[in-house]
């Protein structure tokens, strides 16, 4: 479900180019060739957390009963659907989340963090957000 929603973030990357915003993913391991495996459906540059600093002071987990919850079976199917197949590889029980950050003191401008397994964030508000940090001044062209 990770791949379904890095395809849908990368889909905004030509607008968030446009708007001067890096698209950027965070991840909490690498075993084997899974970073490269999720290479393809990321279009931005994958950070490699194995410290875990950026999943915070207490990492929020679902343990083996997410499996009894309808919302993961409805998430997984609905990204099985669309073509989306997961993997079994590395510790698989942290949630993950989207975050829009601004720049200087605005700080965090949009925050979703999954409930459960697959609950994404809505990429419209990830591009309304966007559009809240001011652009860079670049330096005018002299013809």
């Amino acid at each position: 479900m990770c791949r379904e929603e890095a395809a849908e973030l990368s889909s905004l990357k030509p607008q968030l180019d446009e708007l001067g915003v890096p698209l950027y993913a965070v991840v909490k391991e690498d075993v084997g060739t899974e970073v490269q495996n999720f290479r393809p459906y990321f279009k931005g540059e994958i950070f490699l957390d194995e410290k875990r600093c950026f999943y915070g002071p207490r990492e929020r987990k679902m343990g083996l009963l997410a499996f009894l919850r309808v919302g993961v079976w409805i998430n997984g199917l609905r990204a099985y659907k669309k073509g989306f197949m997961g993997n079994v590889q590395g510790e698989g029980y942290v949630l993950g989340g989207v975050f829009v950050i601004g720049r200087g003191q605005q700080g965090i401008l949009l925050e979703h963090r999954e409930i459960e397994f697959g609950d994404q964030v809505n990429i419209e508000d990830v591009i309304r957000a966007a559009r809240r940090i001011p652009q860079e001044c670049l330096p005018v062209e002299k013809k």
